[in-house]
């Protein structure tokens, strides 16, 4: 597998929707390969990062009011424009 074949194979791999014999082929380039590996851990991390993005809810009463009122204020000027 070369590093441009791994990266058509990543999102199944991620997904652990790879059939054994390909996913050992991957894990093998990635053993051999130090770039491929950071790759892979950087785009498991994205995935993982936007995951807990996701699961945070910001709750209004979360919000400063003197932030609320500037982003309104801003809006009205944008508006006067």
């Amino acid at each position: 597998m070369t590093c441009r074949e791994l990266v058509d194979f990543l999102f199944d791999y991620t997904a652990d929707d790879l059939e054994p014999d390909a996913k050992a082929e991957f894990e093998r380039h990635l053993s051999r390969c130090p770039p491929c590996l950071a790759y892979v851990r950087s785009y498991e991390a994205t995935i993982n990062a936007c995951k807990a993005a996701r699961d945070h809810v910001i709750e209004l009463a979360d919000v400063p009011e003197e932030l609320i009122q500037a982003i309104l204020a801003a809006r009205r000027a944008q508006a006067g424009r």
